[in-house]
């Protein structure tokens, strides 16, 4: 490319700037005297144009060649890869075969490798320029007034000051191209030397991961008994620490952005629970937290939130090196111990150390002492202990935590994995043993972590609802223990998926897994002119149950219980409540076909088979939808209201799409279809406010006036706290006759309490007039 370059450079230099044309004058002909008004001429100012036009070309060649920020950034980045590049494969030679190591390996050099085609590809680019701008300096030979003053001997004395200073931006245009496409080709056969060692590295990689699968055929070292295992030279741990922190090191700022955006939701989430926390302890609320049995948040928020944070490191940095995920799982076994340290009783600290110990050494062992008779015997040591541990002593730990149903699975991994350990470790598959052993630790370790963190999670939200009732004026303590019941189900699906995946990650079949399950979602099946993934009817599936699941637990972040039943109930908060849930079941509903990837031909065409079917059978259903959407926007009812519909009355407890649920007086629930409710008319006793105007008849007999039993009444009335004094209340007399009166009260009290307002005026009114000597009677 180079020598083809500098032959075209070569050559126009000589059409554009030799000085050695020979210059001879031809006969003069017969028709010279011939006029020469219409030939074609060329003038000075021709030749100043056409010098001007190549200096144009020359200098915007010069321009284009110049390397630009991106290059530079390009170089920058050439630079970086291969720093990354040079620490893992001194890594690869230094650090112990862990498979978590390994994952790290592989999954980093597939970067590096996808970085080295893309830094490829943009040298090409830029070659390519390069060679686009010599295309466009060798078209100049193109120009024949240029040529043709060139060969022109004395008109080039004439324009021989242009013609040097074009001279000489064609010689810096030629060093610049010459400098800058030497550079580009140093990067390509750096990126080219880079692949082939990122090639080698990952074949390394994935043969040592291939050596630690589970196989019990290949034997990687010698039996525990052979000679040979005392011969294995032993390393310098400072030498190993230094590797592995350095690793380490790189994947923590390889990881850096998203290690920083989860401290900063964590540190959000503290905020958060900081806020009620102060909330209820300003309003004298803060002691009320330990009736709902809370064993974390009311002792302080930054443990707690540390759990939750260190939880989700764990599951989202599968592939870390071991350092730093040992020592993630290390920091949260020591946020647990202290957390465990005032509650748990002696006998299951102590057990909880020891397992803490057992862990620390192993990892320890993994890590920094090398493979040899010394760390085997270790490692079967531990096993051991592990196992006696699973059968005896786990079952302290079980009783103190929140989730047991867990522990027995634990208990049979924990001591499986061991097991297995030791058998491996003897017949001298040690890559398989250590992995084995390190998983079983960790299996039982994580079980315990998110057990904690199922319970600060609900502590969480039912932190949110009580502080939200009590913002609204509601002290009641509700069913807490009901309710969380309710809400940990979803929640020990995404527990379960998270231990699970931190289990199959450690045993390196995550990825085999997930890759197997991704091929079987994602395979094409077809039926009839229909393509479709089970993937994305899965995915359809799970969407839909989020919606439903989202809409119906979304009324508790806005402290909305469902057997509540409190007079001052927020109607305008329960409107914007049920506009959420449709908002959030449309949405999700939306989402899931989006997500099924139905073609809109195929839809519209199942839309109008299910118009068919509204026709037909679903008119019913779909009157009840519409006319619950109506409901919920035009609110003649609302959630709180009691009415009275056709002979049915009561207050209303819930308001869905479909039907609508009423509390009668007598304890009956009644579920009337929405369609109904619109087509009928409805009583709402509390449209406007909560107050009623109730009746009273009373009989008063005796020596008395009707002015003094008008005061006698009303101070009784007004004494009463259930009645509302703010409207004025009302006193007919029926009937009267000497000593004998028949008066009809009316007065206003809240809906919700009308028979025990009027149960207690009775007993005060009876109470008063008995004061004065008076008969009263109902």
């Amino acid at each position: 490319m180079n020598s083809k370059r500098n032959s075209y450079l070569s050559a126009l230099l000589m059409i554009l700037f030799s000085v050695s044309f020979s210059y001879s004058q031809t006969p003069t002909s017969k028709t010279e005297n011939k006029s020469k008004l219409f030939e074609e001429t060329t003038t000075d100012s021709d030749y100043l144009m056409s010098i001007e036009k190549a200096g144009d070309v020359l200098q915007s060649a010069a321009n284009d060649a110049e390397f630009e920020g991106n290059t530079f950034h390009l170089f920058g980045e050439i630079k970086r890869t291969e720093s990354k590049l040079d620490l893992i494969l001194a890594s690869l030679k230094g650090a112990n075969p862990n498979v978590r190591n390994q994952q790290m390996y592989r999954i980093v050099l597939k970067e590096i490798e996808q970085e080295l085609n893309d830094q490829n590809k943009a040298i090409d680019h830029r070659n390519a320029n390069l060679e686009k701008i010599k295309s466009k300096i060798i078209d100049l030979r193109k120009d024949k007034t240029l040529f043709t003053l060139i060969k022109d001997t004395i008109r080039r004395k004439q324009f021989k000051t242009e013609l040097a200073n074009l001279k000489k931006r064609y010689l810096k245009t030629d060093s610049l191209m010459t400098k800058n496409q030497g550079i580009l080709n140093d990067k390509k056969r750096l990126t080219v030397e880079h692949k082939i060692a990122v090639s080698n590295a990952l074949t390394t990689v994935e043969t040592k991961l291939e050596k630690s699968g589970i196989s019990i055929l290949k034997k990687e070292y010698p039996s525990l008994w052979s000679r040979d295992t005392k011969k294995v030279v032993s390393h310098n741990i400072k030498a190993k620490v230094i590797i592995e922190e350095n690793v380490a090191a790189y994947y923590l700022s390889y990881k850096a952005g998203g290690l920083i955006t989860l401290c900063f939701f964590m540190g959000l989430l503290a905020w958060y629970i900081s806020r009620n926390l102060k909330y209820l302890k300003s309003n004298g609320h803060a002691e009320n937290l330990s009736l709902f049995n809370f064993k974390y948040l009311n002792r302080g928020i930054i443990l707690p939130v540390i759990v939750i944070g260190l939880n989700i490191a764990i599951v989202t940095n599968l592939y870390a090196p071991a350092l730093f995920l040992e020592l993630l799982q290390l920091g949260s076994l020591a946020v647990l111990t202290i957390i465990f340290k005032n509650d748990w009783s002696g006998k299951s600290m102590r057990n909880w150390l020891l397992l803490f110990g057992l862990f620390f050494a192993l990892c320890f062992l993994d890590l920094f002492i090398e493979v040899g008779l010394f760390q085997r015997c270790s490692f079967i040591i531990i096993n051991i202990l592990g196992i006696r541990y699973g059968l005896v002593q786990i079952k302290s730990l079980k009783d103190q935590l929140y989730i047991k149903g867990f522990f027995k699975w634990a208990s049979i991994i924990f001591i499986g994995l061991n097991g297995l350990s030791i058998l491996y470790n003897i017949f001298g598959r040690v890559s398989l043993s250590n992995m084995l052993s390190l998983t079983a630790f960790i299996s039982l370790t994580q079980i315990v972590a998110l057990s904690v963190l199922l319970k600060i999670i609900l502590e969480i939200i039912l932190l949110q609802i009580y502080t939200t009732r009590v913002k609204r004026g509601i002290e009641k303590i509700f069913d807490f223990e009901n309710l969380s019941d309710t809400l940990k189900k979803p929640f020990i699906i995404i527990i379960s998926y998270m231990w699970l995946v931190v289990i199959a990650s450690n045993l390196n079949i995550w990825e085999s897994l997930r890759s197997s399950i991704g091929n079987l979602l994602s395979r094409p099946n077809t039926i009839g002119s229909i393509t479709f993934t089970l993937g994305n009817i899965v995915l359809f599936f799970i969407i839909v149950w989020a919606a439903h699941l989202l809409q119906n637990y979304v009324a508790y972040f806005f402290g909305e219980i469902e057997d509540e039943n409190e007079e001052n109930i927020n109607k305008r908060q329960h409107s914007k409540l049920l506009i959420t849930r449709l908002i959030v079941l449309i949405v999700g509903y939306l989402l899931a076909v989006a997500a099924s990837g139905m073609p809109l031909d195929k839809l519209s065409i199942l839309l109008g088979a299910l118009g068919v079917g509204v026709g037909l059978g679903l008119q019913n259903v779909v009157n009840n939808f519409v006319s619950g959407i109506i409901l919920i926007f035009d609110k003649p009812i609302q959630i709180g209201d009691v009415v009275d519909i056709s002979s049915e009355s009561g207050r209303v407890k819930s308001m869905g799409l479909r039907t609508t649920k009423i509390n009668a007086p007598n304890g009956a629930e009644i579920i009337i279809p929405n369609g109904n409710l619109l087509s009928q008319n409805i009583t709402n006793w509390t449209y406007t406010d909560n107050f009623k105007l109730v009746d009273l008849s009373i009989e008063i007999s005796g020596d008395t006036a009707p002015e003094d039993i008008n005061a006698t009444i009303l101070s009784s009335l007004e004494s009463l706290p259930l009645v509302n004094n703010t409207k004025p209340s009302q006193i007919y007399y029926n009937s009267i006759s000497d000593g004998k009166f028949k008066i009809q009260i009316k007065f206003w009290c809240s809906i919700y309490r009308t028979e025990e307002t009027i149960s207690t005026a009775k007993q005060v009114l009876f109470s008063s007039f008995k004061a004065k000597g008076l008969t009263f009677s109902t």
